[in-house]
């Protein structure tokens, strides 16, 4: 007999699960909003009538007196009598003028009294004066009866309704409610997503099925003496599918799923926060067994103590309730924590440690099996051409996440609309691929011949270079058209997958970045600012390989200067220098040799090479795009097919990697200094690393 995973947790939630019919009610209430507000309108317009009504029928109550004596003088002219009951008539008269029937009161032409008795002699001495008598019954008209009522009840109702106004028509969004949780609940009909919709991260899923399988059938764990997690914390880049995996938990757990980003605890009033994390757990307890999930962590669980100036710090208040009701004295199993952020290092500790977030699931970039799989995922909707090949994509997109490869298979897509064509084509991934990695063609912008020719030598010179040298990573498209804000772009693509990088291989790189200038040196015997980019690059991996990786013999393996880090800015903002006044100089001396170094060597290749450097400048100006097989037969001296013809790269250049275990690495255009006269230079390749933690120039580059 299966057991029911829903026994531990009896009493806590509802047989047929919280808010089964959410939807329903939400349009309900929005239903019963708009049916309210007409019904106000109606009565207002009722009330106004009933007003205007008893003003034109308006009558002054006087006493029988004084009806005894406007009867005497002969200035009634007509009458009506109300019959009230057996005992009680009601006697409205009509003037014959205005007159003031009591002296208090104004002038009027009616007047009403209340007859004590009817006999004949008063009908008798009515008809004698000439009065116009008629008996009447007490009218039924609901505008009577309800005209003493009608004013209270539209009171009432426009209270209400401004009432439900400011409240916002919703919990969490009025001026009430500020210490309500606006957290989304979501069941798993709702979500639609599932596993099956998330590649490229086969280990977190993993890690996030065995929280799944805890929640379905606790009693497999627990009667071995194991406890359900307290929470998981997905870390990794932008983009590489947090949200989509916390998505996915939601379709596949079959529980209640709230879902909060962690901006939505802060408020411009104090206590909101805390407030608003306490009655997320309690609305969590109550639907227990159930998954809560905060999205971009790091906005209310970053380190304590590092406010900038005095006073009551929000934030912290915050932070402090959520440590409490992760794992403090009043805490009850059956609510898992999944919080997602891409800013780890800001983290409070406390809140890092097992008990509260108990497992760190790594989201990385995806690898190439993982690229692929991802494409396949994105493109099961599309009608694909048989010519496309998502293992080569997955190849040519070295380092993209998973939402840039979803901007890559959209915008193919978008190529093929484009020109009406009925499936998606080689050709129109490869389009997309080169506008995401190097920049959208800028056809339009006017380049002088000697700009055109300057740049095509520039581009010329970096890709002769990795040419030249063994471990380079082959090139794979050079083009002097103007993409983004670079005027030309030489795109480099690895081998291998790498995570490292060797002392040699980085040297390689400093000489493709010293290509461009020192072809221009060589060809023109000037500089432009067209260089100014991979100058600034190559002084940034010449000083890192100096201060931080010990790549020099000189200074040997020591780190110079200490990161000091402002964790309420959660960013580097200074360098503390820990080495004397002659340790500097040797430094930037160190730097300055290596980076002469790559220049000279790169000089000398170029300077024996000179006639391919010319080949290859000639063939760029004449076609503006070369890729990595076009580049090769020039530099064999073969001809080259007619152009029209679109060939892909199957990766598998002469050569080789650099043998190592090295990060992945893919090229793209660098934003440029301006030159006085016009707005970019020249463009070399630019690194993009995949791993935010490693690299040759020791950071990230994202798109």
């Amino acid at each position: 007999m299966k057991e029911n995973p829903n026994d531990m947790f009896k009493g806590k939630r509802p047989p047929n699960g919280p808010n089964k019919n959410n939807r329903d009610d939400f349009q309900w209430k929005k239903g019963s909003r708009s049916v309210l507000f007409w019904v106000i309108f109606f009565l207002s317009i009722a009330f106004l009538a009933l007003m205007f009504r008893g003003q034109n029928q308006e009558e002054n109550e006087v006493d029988y007196a004084t009806y005894l004596g406007l009867l005497q003088n002969n200035q009634i002219e007509k009458a009506e009598i109300v019959v009230k009951s057996d005992r009680a008539y009601e006697f409205i008269g009509y003037l014959k003028s205005e007159a003031t029937t009591d002296g208090k009161a104004p002038k009027a032409t009616r007047f009403k009294t209340t007859l004590p008795y009817l006999t004949p002699e008063m009908v008798a001495e009515w008809q004698q004066k000439n009065i116009e008598v008629k008996f009447v019954e007490l009218s039924t008209d609901w505008l009577d009866y309800f005209g003493t009522v009608l004013p209270w009840i539209l009171i009432i109702g426009i209270w209400i309704f401004f009432f439900r106004r400011i409240q916002g028509g919703g919990a969490g969004k009025n001026i009430f409610s500020f210490g309500k949780s606006r957290a989304r609940m979501f069941m798993e009909s709702e979500t639609r997503v599932t596993f099956d919709d998330v590649a490229g991260c086969e280990e977190a899923k993993e890690e996030l099925k065995e929280i799944i399988e805890f929640l379905k059938n606790p009693s497999k764990f627990s009667k071995l003496g194991g406890k359900i997690p307290k929470g998981a914390l997905l870390l990794g880049p932008p983009g590489t599918g947090k949200t989509l995996l916390a998505r996915a938990v939601a379709g596949e757990a079959g529980v209640p799923f709230f879902s909060m980003s962690g901006a939505d605890f802060v408020e411009m009033f104090v206590g909101v926060g805390a407030s608003r994390v306490r009655d997320l757990f309690e609305q969590g307890r109550k639907n227990a067994p159930c998954i809560i999930f905060i999205d971009e962590m790091d906005a209310v669980g970053r380190q304590r103590g590092a406010g900038l100036g005095g006073g009551h710090d929000e934030r912290e208040q915050t932070l402090n309730a959520l440590l409490v009701e992760m794992d403090g004295f009043d805490t009850q199993e059956g609510v898992i924590i999944l919080a997602a952020t891409n800013r780890p290092d800001v983290l409070d500790s406390a809140l890092l440690r097992p008990g509260r977030f108990d497992r760190q699931i790594v989201v990385d970039r995806p690898d190439v099996r993982g690229r692929e799989g991802i494409l396949r995922v994105h493109t099961k909707k599309i009608p694909l051409s048989e010519d496309v090949d998502l293992h080569v994509i997955a190849k040519g997109t070295p380092g993209l996440a998973g939402a840039e490869l979803a901007n890559l298979v959209n915008e193919a897509a978008l190529f093929a609309a484009r020109y009406n064509q009925d499936k998606v084509t080689m050709e129109n991934f490869e389009t997309a691929k080169d506008k995401i990695m190097m920049g959208l063609e800028r056809k339009s912008l006017i380049m002088s011949e000697e700009e055109r020719k300057s740049t095509a030598y520039h581009e010329a010179g970096h890709a002769l270079i990795a040419k030249l040298i063994p471990g380079a990573d082959p090139v794979h498209k050079v083009t002097i058209i103007p993409r983004g804000r670079a005027l030309g772009v030489t795109h480099f693509l690895p081998i291998d997958e790498n995570h490292t990088y060797s002392n040699d291989y980085l040297r390689i790189r400093l000489c493709t970045l010293m290509g461009g200038r020192v072809a221009e040196k060589l060809i023109f015997s000037h500089f432009t600012t067209g260089a100014g980019n991979d100058i600034e690059r190559a002084t940034e991996l010449a000083r890192k390989m100096v201060t931080e990786w010990g790549m020099s013999d000189k200074l040997g393996p020591l780190a110079y200067g200490k990161k000091d880090e402002e964790i309420f800015l959660g960013r580097e903002i200074a360098t503390h220098r820990d080495y004397s006044e002659k340790t500097a100089q040797e430094i930037d001396e160190e730097i300055q040799r290596v980076v002469r170094d790559a220049e000279a060597k790169t000089e000398k290749l170029l300077a024996q090479n000179i006639d391919k450097l010319h080949a290859l400048a000639a063939a760029l100006l004449e076609r503006e795009i070369l890729d990595g097989e076009e580049i090769d037969l020039i530099l064999d001296g073969k001809p080259l097919p007619r152009p029209g013809g679109r060939r892909y790269a199957t990766f598998k250049p002469k050569g080789g990697g650099n043998g190592k275990t090295a990060e992945q690495t893919a090229e793209k255009p660098a934003p440029k200094k301006p030159r006085a006269s016009t707005a970019a230079g020249k463009s070399a390749s630019k690194v993009q690393n995949s791993n935010p933690e490693a690299g040759p120039e020791g950071k990230p580059e994202e798109k």
